[in-house]
């Protein structure tokens, strides 16, 4: 039996998502080792998680260091040295120092759940904005103000306002610059009661619903929006965050600083950790009202210790976004050749590319998408898609990827392009996607 069969016996399917049969059983840099020894380039870097690649050095140090001497298991009834330090580096590396602490937790779900129960809690209020198309988590409270397609029928929080995402390529009302957005954003909160809405939640470059980058300016506008209603702005970076954009923090793209801000994927360098930098009055409102007893992990935090050591000291936000450059130069070539590209889009090392039956009436090409990265798996490739209409390739390699990783996943890629065509729905019904 091969490990993906003991694995599909063992494992039960509420947590996977699955668009090939890939069975890792080792991996160094941004390269998996699939069993029986194929080496594959994963260019998803395991949803952003893996953001110094596999069995990056310094990780093993950290980790190993922290194992063998480990400080408790936790800041739940003890403070632990990785941790408090840990707290203190992201501090340090956010705006307004003296006002805000820290939560840690284990994924960007409960960090976002504690975000929204903790301001909820705070302000008295239950109102929340956010975007449709926004995966916020998977847990009962950040699918409440979810807006993803897959969690239509998750119970919404009391008071959600749900915004189109402004979307370029797709404009809300065939306005590009997002303005029509925030004229909707104004008539929602004129419909309301004055002082219900506690915090708004914004993906500074939406990643799931399809790796869109929002106009120039308006992430600005909607920040200055809501501080006039008295709301609180949550940018959840936990996807682009720590470098991958091509600065530290993705909202620095945008000129504003959020009031709260949530971290997950790559700060943990692979390993479940996650953190909200709020306010200390937020985050000091109420003791033992979000917790896990392995909240803030002394090894755990050893590694995201290292992950910001290693984006400082290997200079990682200025590589992501010349290796970002790199890859949507090559995206754009490959463009000219495979008419089922239809937009590419993104910063640093978080891109995206849609994929069209017709580049003028843009129609989603939604099976060709899965064809296509099933097809890239077999050619020696780590690819999955995103978006709404299941039609967005997610690029989110690890920091730390060559370019002469890209030049050869581009290769791949062009391939998988060609061979879209000679791969037969038969091969898809195992594999359900988003």
């Amino acid at each position: 039996m091969t490990l993906y069969d003991r694995d599909r016996a063992a494992i039960g399917d509420l947590q996977k998502l699955r668009f090939f049969p890939l069975a890792v059983t080792g991996g160094k840099g941004a390269r998996l080792t699939e069993e029986g020894g194929r080496e594959l380039i994963d260019l998803s870097g395991a949803w952003g998680a893996a953001s110094l690649g596999y069995g990056h050095p310094a990780i093993v140090a950290a980790v190993s260091a922290a194992a063998a001497n480990p400080a408790g298991a936790s800041i739940l009834s003890a403070s632990n040295a990785p941790a408090v330090a840990l707290a203190e580096r992201l501090l340090a590396g956010f705006p307004g120092k003296g006002t805000h602490k820290v939560w840690f937790g284990h994924s960007g779900s409960d960090a976002n759940e504690a975000a929204y129960r903790a301001v909820t809690k705070a302000t008295g209020r239950t109102g929340v904005i956010a975007f449709a198309g926004a995966y916020h988590g998977c847990t009962v409270g950040s699918m409440a103000f979810s807006g993803h397609s897959v969690q239509a029928g998750a119970a919404k929080a009391d008071g959600l306002i749900l915004l189109p995402y402004p979307d370029p390529y797709r404009p809300y009302r065939d306005d590009p610059t997002g303005d029509a957005v925030l004229a909707l954003l104004e008539e929602r909160l004129a419909a309301v009661p004055a002082g219900s809405i506690a915090a708004a939640f914004i993906e500074p470059i939406q990643s799931d619903g399809g790796l869109i980058v929002p106009p120039d300016g308006f992430l600005k506008k909607f920040a200055a929006l809501c501080r006039a209603h008295d709301i609180l702005v949550v940018c959840d970076e936990v996807k682009v965050g720590l470098a991958r954009s091509g600065r530290l923090h993705c909202f620095e793209h945008e000129a504003f600083v959020p009031d709260i801000l949530v971290l997950g994927k790559g700060l943990g360098g692979g390993l479940p950790l996650s953190a909200v930098i709020a306010p200390a009055e937020i985050l000091d409102c109420a003791a033992s009202f979000a917790m896990q007893t392995l909240h803030g992990n002394p090894i755990c935090a050893a590694a995201g210790l290292t992950v910001l050591d290693t984006i400082e000291t290997e200079n990682l936000a200025a590589a992501a976004e010349h290796k970002g450059r790199l890859l949507r130069a090559g995206l754009a070539d490959l463009a000219g050749r495979h008419p089922l590209i239809g937009d590419i889009r993104g910063r640093g090392l978080a891109c995206g590319v849609e994929l069209v039956h017709d580049r003028q009436d843009r129609t989603p090409a939604r099976s060709e998408t899965a064809k296509l990265i099933y097809r890239a798996y077999e050619l020696g490739l780590v690819l999955y898609y995103v978006g709404m209409n299941g039609n967005v390739l997610e690029f989110t390699p690890p920091l730390t990827t060559t370019q002469a990783d890209i030049h050869e996943a581009l290769q791949k890629l062009d391939q998988a392009l060609s061979d879209v065509h000679t791969v037969p729905d038969t091969v898809l019904e195992r594999f359900a996607g988003w």
